[in-house]
């Protein structure tokens, strides 16, 4: 399974793939997109998607994992993160993968186990979970490849159990009744009986004895 992670950014947006067997996590590409210095806010969203656009391509993920919005003091930095995390998840739409959000918390706890852990410990966590030498560069980088792992650490089994279930299989409680229905050629022993028991229903109501 590969897991596409956003780290996003509206001067740089952290992006980190990861191929997982279920125990073992590898790294396929990260990095971090920026944009020239002059390069009007319309622009620096542009080149997010399209960069974000050619990499889901590159890597074929399964799902893309991304950073959820947390609490701003600055309002317009939170809206400028707002509109980052916005292209990001069009690219990922876009390429028909499916999009998870996790908030920094939820991040922290998956790597660390503590919620409020700091970002190096985050980061050095990364690398001794993805058997790297040293923490990915930039910090975008490793941030992203933290929302993949925590993905792959949040998602239940049963989800990967009914994503390869075969076409046909009943996987809700609608579709298991209509597999378990009875059809339309059932025996005719069995039609016979619920009539039997229609008439004595009915006998009994009436107060006669039943033959």
């Amino acid at each position: 399974m590969r897991v596409f992670g956003i780290d996003p950014g509206s001067e740089r947006t952290g992006y980190g793939c990861v191929e997982t067997d279920g125990s073992r996590h590898r790294v396929i590409v990260c990095g971090a997109i920026t944009a020239p210095p002059k390069a009007t806010f319309p622009e620096k969203l542009l080149q997010i998607h399209a960069r974000l656009t050619a990499l889901l391509d590159q890597c074929r993920p399964d799902s893309v994992a991304i950073e959820n919005l947390f609490h701003s003091v600055n309002v317009r930095s939170a809206l400028k993160l707002g509109h980052a995390r916005g292209v990001a998840m069009l690219a990922a739409v876009e390429a028909g993968v499916p999009v998870l959000e996790y908030t920094p918390a939820e991040i922290k706890r998956a790597i660390v186990g503590y919620g409020r852990a700091e970002k190096a410990q985050v980061q050095h966590m990364v690398k001794l979970l993805l058997g790297l030498a040293a923490v990915p560069t930039p910090h975008d980088a490793a941030d992203a490849l933290a929302v993949a792992i925590c993905h792959v650490h949040s998602a239940p089994p049963a989800r990967a159990r009914l994503a390869a279930a075969p076409r046909g299989t009943a996987t809700s409680w609608r579709t298991f009744r209509h597999a378990s229905a009875p059809s339309a050629s059932a025996p005719s022993a069995l039609r016979r009986d619920e009539s039997a028991l229609r008439r004595a229903e009915v006998a009994l109501r009436r107060g006669k004895p039943t033959t």
